[in-house]
């Protein structure tokens, strides 16, 4: 069974800075062989693509918005993905969700199998 858990979420002023971690777990989850994304949801919204990594880390992808602001890496052998969130709008505050994908490098949430519970970001003017 598969467990991504998030974690560093917070509260913080408008252009501050979070990191968030993601670890993975599970018998049957090879992470260093999965694409890891981020994503999204503010309250009565859609869920948003926000960045995503291949498994090695060679390639990344961000939302425009996102672009020069965050950051995604990982660590394959701490099974952990991160979000550098810097110069942070009102406008992020969302739960963010971390997801896993043995498809490629895809930006659709449709194509991630593993999902994380959440984790709050609360950005305040």
């Amino acid at each position: 069974q598969v467990q991504l858990v998030e974690s560093g979420g917070g509260l913080v002023q408008a252009g501050g800075s979070l990191r968030l971690s993601c670890t993975a777990s599970g018998r049957t989850f090879i992470f260093s062989r999965t694409a890891m994304g981020w994503f999204r949801q503010a309250p009565g919204k859609e869920k948003e693509f926000v960045a995503v990594i291949n498994w090695t880390g060679s390639t990344t992808y961000y939302a425009d918005s996102m672009k020069g602001r965050f950051t995604i890496s990982r660590d394959n052998a701490k099974n952990t993905v991160y979000l550098q969130m810097n110069n942070l709008k009102p406008e992020d505050t969302a739960v963010y969700y971390c997801a896993g994908s043995r498809i490629g490098v895809p930006r659709d949430p449709a194509d991630f199998g593993s999902w994380g519970q959440g984790t709050q970001v609360t950005v305040s003017s």
